[in-house]
């Protein structure tokens, strides 16, 4: 039987050029990696699926979030925590000044976009857990 791989990645926004900077950020780094990983991982018999989930703008403070099979990111990958931090563009989205967006930090570093390489990790987390 086929395994799947699902990635949804929520954020407020109509699309990836009507979301806020550090959503699109993530989704530009998230569709390049389901680019690289996915011709390797078909060859293994897993297909991978993308679903985006567009939140309205009272939203927010999920947006900029992704799940692998159903399990957030800072579930899967050890050392991960969600912060939110000001967000001038989301504050455009919302209309209201004092906007924060989610971001994670991981090993002492802060992410307002999520890095390929953690959505690479939590990808590879999610597939042994299966």
């Amino acid at each position: 039987m086929k395994k799947e791989l699902v990635i949804e990645w929520r954020h407020v926004g109509e699309d990836l050029d009507t979301t806020c900077d550090r959503c699109h950020d993530t989704g530009t780094a998230l569709k390049a990696v389901i680019s690289e990983i996915s011709t390797l991982l078909e060859m293994e018999g897993v297909s991978v699926r993308l679903v985006e989930k567009v939140l309205p703008p009272t939203a927010v403070e999920e947006s900029n979030s992704l799940l692998f099979n159903g399990i957030p990111i800072e579930d899967l990958l050890e050392g991960v925590e969600v912060i939110s931090t000001p967000c001038a563009s989301c504050a455009c989205i919302t209309c209201e000044e004092d906007t924060e967006c989610r971001a994670l930090r991981y090993n002492g570093e802060d992410y307002e976009a999520i890095p390929p390489e953690l959505i690479g990790l939590a990808a590879a987390r999610a597939l042994e857990m299966e």
